[in-house]
């Protein structure tokens, strides 16, 4: 599901780095989520914390894909 609708990132891209370790301020940086309206910034949160709290340090090379199972912005 695309998070960030004006950088167009979706939530398994921001998984994919929070998995690899990176931080919420890391993945605004990288990918721009959250750096023009700002609407999604909640969701985006969302999807970090959850990935960092499921998938602990020993797993991040995992490729299955943590995704909000329910995310205020998807509607």
């Amino acid at each position: 599901m695309i998070v960030c609708v004006c950088r167009r990132v979706s939530d398994r891209e921001i998984a994919r780095h929070a998995r690899a370790g990176m931080g919420f301020d890391e993945i605004q940086f990288e990918l721009g989520v959250a750096t023009q309206c700002g609407r999604c910034e909640g969701c985006a949160r969302d999807v970090v914390a959850q990935c960092q709290s499921s998938h602990p340090v020993a797993a991040l090379h995992n490729t299955a894909v943590c995704t909000p199972s329910a995310c205020a912005c998807a509607g």
